[in-house]
């Protein structure tokens, strides 16, 4: 590590439970960001400035004017930008040292496997859950922790999955693969709230990167921003989730 590294990062250094050896794992550490909109956002900025060494960063869509009042990572400059694009200039003004990947094929059953099984861990920020479920999917079955989050109207919340036998995935919080999308464009969502929730699932992403504290394995943070209220719920293996109940070796009760 270098004297420029040592002060750029002292201030995370300084911690007793981090030091330069929480920093040294960082910096080995690769992350898959998957969107780069409201959640992906802080996320992104907030890896890339504490020492992440790699960042893979996936998104298909380009700067919209629409996008620009919670989407922070862009500019009015790159208007019809590939988000991506648009992120890599961000970043990089940020953390010169930090190594970023755009990815430009579509994230689906075939391309995720590659891809989750080349990062430590996978920050999940797109708007619908076809994408969550094939991330969730992919990481469960490379054992890659996923950090989750959501964020809509005035609610959000966010989530860990540690990808290991015996503990829930995403589809044991929501086992209907057919639950209907809601979306910022048809609901509108207060501009903060995502920065909110994007901060926590990037500390939650560091945390689980160096062994810092205790991770969200398990719970559920619901926010209801209208009152600034937390509340935490707990997450229990699905018997019947079609994702990891075979892999943690759960069976599901039979009728009497």
């Amino acid at each position: 590590m270098t004297d420029d590294d040592l002060l750029r990062y002292s201030r995370q250094i300084l911690l007793p439970q981090f030091g330069i050896e929480g920093q040294e794992r960082l910096r080995e550490s690769s992350v898959l960001v998957v969107g780069l909109g409201g959640l992906g956002s802080p996320v992104a900025l907030y890896l890339a400035a504490a020492g992440v060494g790699r960042l893979l960063l996936a998104d298909f869509d380009r700067v919209d004017l629409s996008n620009l009042q919670r989407q922070i990572l862009h500019t009015t400059d790159r208007i019809g930008l590939a988000k991506t694009e648009s992120a890599r200039r961000a970043l990089q003004a940020i953390a010169p040292n930090v190594e970023l990947i755009p990815v430009e094929v579509p994230l689906t059953s075939e391309t995720l496997p590659e891809l989750v099984g080349d990062v430590d861990l996978v920050v999940e920020c797109s708007d619908n859950f076809a994408t969550r479920f094939a991330v969730n999917a992919a990481c469960r079955a490379a054992c890659v922790p996923l950090v989750s989050g959501a964020a809509i109207r005035l609610e959000g919340q966010v989530t860990a999955f540690s990808g290991q036998p015996g503990g829930p995935c995403y589809r044991c919080l929501y086992p209907d693969e057919g639950t209907i999308d809601e979306t910022c464009t048809a609901n509108g969502v207060l501009a903060p709230l995502v920065g909110i929730i994007g901060s926590v699932q990037a500390a939650e992403a560091i945390k689980i990167l160096t062994g810092l504290g205790v991770p969200l394995f398990g719970r559920l943070l619901l926010l209801d921003a209208s009152r600034m209220e937390w509340r935490e719920v707990r997450l229990r293996p699905d018997p019947a989730c079609p994702v990891c109940a075979e892999s943690a070796g759960i069976s599901a009760p039979t009728a009497p």
